[in-house]
């Protein structure tokens, strides 16, 4: 309605005055002259690291001559190609497991519904951003000199790096359950860990797997990573077969990979999806007052007088949820037991290992320069140009992907559907096997590296651009249409708008990832401080490799923190 006060005042009999719209907050000002930097700052990295259509058109020569030299590809014997797929697939696992073993309990730290004190609440977060700040290559070293060969360094490093991701995750979910059955369970007397198991593990679960499932999904691809430092498995047999030259071998191998990525994408994908459905489902059928009376009684004791509380509680029936229930966590069971015979988990190693930890902490510590500080600095510049640049190239290339694989802007189902299949395919593509074809394709240096992460960028981009654009209100849609609008208008004034601050918030999540992974890419060449890192752990110069780590774990940090901030403000 109407008021009188919001009419426009007039001044004199002849005109009236509007009121004025308020100007834009200073936090927005902030945000809007930071991303305009970042802007000027990718452009002036792609400038600096040569990268220009005329520089792509002179590799042209190389990427034939390339392409000649893999084929015909040459798979190694079935038997060999089987052991390594297993070896690959156990150390991933294991790692997966672990991350979720320590998640859980970290993230049930960070939740402020689950955790009082504000000093634990502040120690797990601490944990959480410290395990996502340290590249998994970098644990890998570090495990690798304190356990030696095998699959437990690698299985650590994935581990322990996920739990930054895993452990926010778990605990933003926690956050954002219902507490009317946690409040239920404390009402009726159950105590803290009941009210965890019974009030917050079974409408969690949903999300506990379809995380893990997302995480074993990277670690997939990062394990082929972690073959170039020692790391058992396809990445390492992919790293030896480059390394001699071999492409026939190596790209044989990488094509493995690659359809194991998209088959784990597509399972998980599809296993992720049932889940949530289920969960959302569920939740439909049944109130949280019921659900949560059912949950105490089977904890707290409400026998009748002069009755055994014992006999009181329920004995849940075999229903056929409760069989399936039960085959799943014993098919889970079975995987996890299969996975460490089949990653040849050594106890002596572990143990000898743990024994000798302060030695080997002592080669790391205190930190040196080794000499080369100025180029350490240099390089992680170009770390930091390589991630500017493929963020705005793979930004360019992601966003027209991504809204015509967007359902509700391309009504055709063929063109939405093959944009979705080509985002499959390339973000089944690990990023160093991307970065040693465009090595040997454009040479050494920041230029391979930057294609790699922006051909990277398009498969993670695209995808989050089309979710967002999928997920947008119809209604504002649906009432500029009927007022006649194009279908060009609909997409730019309705859902272009509503999907604007996400897609910010997403570029920002990408530049962050790709700072990360601009580290990596420097041990095959593909330019920046990753190179530094290799060979300083390859001569045992670890105290080098203490100092690499901390002049990334700084830039690391600035970067998460500018993202975060930006994230929230355009929200």
């Amino acid at each position: 309605m109407t008021t009188i006060s919001s009419l426009p005042k007039r001044d004199d009999e002849s005109h009236f005055t509007v009121p004025k719209r308020p100007g834009p907050s200073l936090n927005t000002v902030a945000v809007t002259v930071v991303l305009l930097g970042l802007l000027a700052a990718s452009i002036w990295s792609t400038i600096e690291l040569g990268i220009n259509v005329a520089s792509i058109v002179d590799s042209i020569d190389n990427a034939v001559a390339f392409t000649a030299r893999m084929f015909p590809l040459d798979f190694p014997p079935v038997g060999e190609l089987v052991s390594l797929i297993v070896e690959t697939l156990a150390i991933v696992i294991l790692a997966t497991v672990l991350a979720v073993l320590i998640s859980l309990p970290i993230a049930l730290a960070a939740a402020w519904n689950t955790t009082s004190s504000n000093v634990s609440r502040g120690t797990a977060r601490v944990i959480i951003v410290l395990a996502r700040a340290i590249p998994d290559l970098i644990l890998a070293v570090f495990f690798f000199r304190v356990f030696g060969l095998g699959a437990l360094p690698g299985i650590l490093a994935m581990g322990l790096h996920s739990v930054g991701m895993v452990g926010k995750l778990y605990a933003d979910a926690i956050e954002s359950l219902d507490n009317g059955p946690q409040e239920a369970i404390r009402a009726a007397g159950g105590g803290r860990m009941q009210q965890i198991i019974s009030g917050i593990l079974p409408p969690l679960m949903p999300q506990l797997i379809a995380t893990a499932l997302h995480r074993f999904d990277i670690n997939l691809r990062t394990s082929i990573i972690l073959g170039y430092v020692g790391v058992g498995g396809l990445g390492l047999a992919i790293s030896d077969a480059l390394r001699s030259l071999n492409y026939q071998r190596g790209m044989a191998l990488a094509l493995i990979v690659l359809l194991l990525c998209i088959a784990t994408e597509l399972l998980s994908g599809a296993i992720r999806t049932a889940l949530m459905q289920g969960g959302t489902a569920a939740a439909a059928k049944r109130g949280p007052v019921t659900w949560a009376d059912k949950v105490s009684r089977n904890w707290v004791s409400r026998g009748r007088a002069g009755e055994d509380s014992r006999t009181a509680r329920d004995t849940p029936p075999w229903t056929a949820d409760r069989i399936r229930r039960f085959l799943s966590i014993s098919a889970v069971a079975v995987i996890v037991a299969m996975a460490i015979a089949g990653s040849e988990f050594s106890w002596q190693s572990f143990v000898f290992g743990l024994q000798n930890l302060p030695n080997t902490l002592a080669l790391f510590f205190p930190p040196a320069g080794g000499g080369i500080m100025d180029e350490l600095l240099a390089q992680m510049l170009v770390t930091v140009q390589i991630a500017l640049s493929a963020t705005l190239l793979g930004t360019i290339v992601a966003v027209p992907i991504g809204v015509l694989a967007a359902r509700n802007v391309v009504a055709h189902k063929g063109v939405h559907t093959f944009f979705r299949v080509l985002i499959v395919c390339v973000r089944g593509i690990p990023e160093l096997i991307i970065a040693i074809i465009f090595v040997v394709i454009t040479g050494l240096g920041g230029v391979a590296g930057t294609l790699a992460l922006a051909l990277g960028a398009v498969g993670l981009l695209s995808k989050l651009i089309a979710d967002s654009l999928e997920e947008t209100d119809i209604g504002p849609q649906d009432a500029i249409r009927t007022n006649g609008a194009t279908t060009s208008q609909v997409f730019f004034a309705a859902t272009v708008r509503q999907a604007a601050p996400a897609f910010v918030a997403h570029i920002m999540y990408l530049l962050d990832s790709n700072i990360r992974s601009a580290t990596l890419l420097g041990i095959v060449g593909a330019g920046g401080i990753g190179f530094y890192l290799l060979n300083a752990s390859r001569v045992m110069q670890f105290d080098v490799v203490t100092t690499i780590v901390l002049i990334i774990l700084v830039v690391v940090l600035a970067v998460e923190a500018l993202s975060i901030w930006i994230r929230k403000a355009v929200r």
